[in-house]
């Protein structure tokens, strides 16, 4: 499977504060925006991801990331010079996912639950439809929404409505079979221009092939595109930290845990790292 991060957008709303540099880049606590939606994948088991940037970032995201390799990875780069919306993404990527089927999430998406890895070993493992992730919020209105039928099995999707026809939100993190670019290609632009990421899963639901799963009560879903949900979000993730004595997002711990690199290679990678508390924290992972 392949992994897709969209890190381009204007991001507008964070202005001033984006105007000189990526809202993906900005720090949600102690690590940059992008890491969180990096470990996402990362846990899923994917090592091959591309990273959609806009033209004045593109250079950041690579002194940033590099080539993926000092975690077992490795990370492609594709600049998206017009804002033609998230389904956009399966567009410049189409040749970055060639046979493979692959999983899309947003730069500025924060997840964090007990049992999350299960759910996305489980959406990798489906080699026909989509899976998307659905979770319940009090601003509905501000996502696409999807609705269930009794039997709870999602019968509709809307983008932003004025009068939503159920509290779940559909989350930026998506799984995609192989059919997805054919899909895509069938998309025309919304009123807004843009090529909607729910018109792409209408078209997986109106051929019962949408699998839609529910993060349940106690699961943290945190969509960090204005000024308050991203101190909110470096909030939940400073005392989680705090309260737990672990590192949210760390590719290092991560890359570990799922075998992509080994103690002598994270050793060597901490060699010329300064010493500060996040990497004093990655350094006690070599006496684990």
């Amino acid at each position: 499977m392949k992994g897709i991060i969209l890190a381009g957008g204007a991001g507008t709303r964070l202005y001033p504060a984006s105007l000189p540099i990526s809202k993906i880049l900005l720090p949600i606590y102690n690590k940059p925006m992008i890491y969180y939606p990096l470990s996402v994948l990362m846990m899923a088991g994917i090592k091959d991801i591309l990273i959609i940037t806009n033209p004045e970032d593109d250079a950041n995201f690579q002194k940033l990331l590099g080539d993926g390799s000092q975690w077992g990875m490795h990370f492609s780069y594709k600049i998206q010079h017009v804002k033609r919306g998230i389904a956009d993404a399966f567009l410049l990527g189409e040749e970055f996912i060639g046979a493979d089927t692959s999983a899309l999430i947003l730069g500025d998406n924060i997840f964090y639950g007990s049992g999350f890895e299960h759910l996305l070993r489980d959406a990798c493992s489906q080699v026909e439809g989509a899976t998307v992730f659905a979770y319940e919020t009090s601003e509905p209105e501000r996502f696409g929404v999807v609705e269930f039928n009794a039997q709870g099995q999602a019968v509709s999707l809307e983008e932003k409505p004025q009068h939503p026809k159920s509290n779940f939100a559909v989350t930026g993190l998506y799984f995609y079979d192989n059919q997805v670019v054919k899909y895509a290609k069938q998309l025309k632009p919304s009123a807004r221009g843009e090529l909607e990421i729910t018109d792409l899963n209408k078209l997986y639901l109106e051929d019962k092939k949408l699998h839609v799963a529910r993060l349940e009560r106690g699961f943290a879903w945190l969509d960090t595109g204005t000024h308050e949900t991203l101190l909110q979000a470096a909030d939940f993730v400073h005392s989680m930290q705090l309260n737990q004595g672990i590192e949210i997002a760390c590719p290092e711990e991560i890359a570990l845990q799922q075998g992509f690199i080994s103690k002598q290679d994270l050793q060597k990678y901490l060699e010329d790292k300064p010493k500060n508390s996040y990497y004093q924290y990655v350094s006690l992972l070599l006496n684990k």
